[in-house]
């Protein structure tokens, strides 16, 4: 047995609401109206009209004009109900309709179709959520092909040095010593950390990423990781210093995750600044924490600037490559602070040097 559709069914329920109406009023009618006609031509003889002789003849033609009236009315309604129905039936289950084709069309790749906007609010609130659905959609697969796209691209550089030292290795047009080892390690060890970082950058994207919110202390995290970080600086090189109290109030955040995202900024604020000073401050503004990692580095240009948040954006791109970055960290940290509830931003001067802060919420 073949399935009705959507349309012919509200058709069909329309029609049939129609039928029970028409048949309710003609039973009624037909049960009801001669007892009150008669009752009527009874109140007539009992004020001085004299009907006993044409008592039947009224009584017949009220019967035949009621059932013709009757008659056309019911056609008459039948049809305008029907072709309202009909009109109505359609007008719902059009944007359904669209709908199934736009999913089918989405099946087969072409994510760029919209429902339009419908005059049935259920319908059009319907439409928003699935156009938002469909928004989602199409920016997940454009993240994918970047993905990809970006993905060949950082891979390359290091598999054609693993090769290129493999194949001379083999062919005998090299020998094999310490350092060629070392320069292999060094490149698969490039090759781990990339895949590692884009697979994080990848779940963090998706919202993947696990995020433990909870109230934190953040002035002994800043405290230990300026710490750590001094350490590893060369006596000539900038001077790190934290500024800030250590009553600062407590903040709803994840401890690892916001740990990573200082490390990720103090890291490259050490990476492009050879003299100076990299500074780790911290104030409270608008209910906000706020960090902010100063450095009086290279800088950034003004052409640059909007883009350091882009995975695989480099500024300095002729020596990064080489210098341990793998270009999606700045990406990593800005989905980070968001999952958190907070924003990032960078501000910077080529040659004087770079700002980074981000906010979290105070607990």
């Amino acid at each position: 047995m073949s399935k009705i559709d959507l349309r012919s069914r509200l058709f069909f329920s329309h029609l049939l609401v129609l039928m029970v109406g028409i048949s309710s009023l003609v039973i009624i009618s037909k049960v009801s109206s001669r007892p009150y006609f008669v009752q009527h031509l009874e109140q007539l003889e009992g004020s001085g009209f004299r009907l006993r002789y044409v008592r039947t003849y009224l009584v017949k033609g009220f019967e035949t004009s009621w059932n013709r009236s009757t008659f056309w009315a019911a056609i008459v309604g039948t049809t305008a109900a029907g072709g309202l129905s009909y009109w109505v039936a359609r007008r719902i289950t059009k944007p359904l309709t669209l709908m199934e084709q736009i999913t089918k069309e989405f099946a087969a790749g072409q994510l760029d179709q919209r429902l339009p906007i419908s005059e049935i609010p259920e319908l059009n609130q319907l439409g928003v959520s699935f156009n938002r659905m469909a928004a989602g959609l199409e920016g997940v697969e454009q993240r994918r092909r970047e993905l990809i796209g970006d993905l060949t691209h950082e891979l390359r550089t290091p598999l054609t040095i693993v090769r290129g030292y493999l194949e001379e290795l083999a062919e005998g047009r090299i020998e094999a010593s310490p350092d060629i080892y070392v320069q292999l390690t060094k490149e698969t060890k490039r090759l781990e950390r990339l895949v590692n970082d884009l697979q994080e950058l990848s779940q963090a994207e998706a919202g993947y990423l696990p995020i433990h919110v909870q109230p934190i202390q953040l002035y002994p995290i800043l405290k230990s990781l300026v710490h750590k970080f001094a350490d590893q600086l060369m006596e000539d090189g900038p001077a790190l210093q934290l500024e800030g109290s250590p009553d600062l109030p407590a903040v709803l955040a994840d401890v690892d995750r916001t740990e990573q995202v200082l490390v990720n900024l103090i890291g490259n604020a050490m990476r492009y600044t050879q003299t100076g000073f990299i500074k780790v401050r911290a104030w409270t503004e608008k209910g906000k924490l706020w960090i902010a990692v100063m450095d009086t580095g290279q800088g950034i240009s003004a052409e640059d600037l909007p883009h350091v948040f882009e995975r695989f954006w480099r500024g300095d791109r002729s020596r990064s490559r080489h210098s341990g970055g793998s270009g999606v960290g700045l990406a990593i940290s800005k989905r980070l602070v968001e999952l958190q509830g907070g924003e990032i931003f960078a501000e910077s001067q080529f040659g004087k040097g770079s700002t980074f802060r981000f906010c979290l919420p105070l607990a």
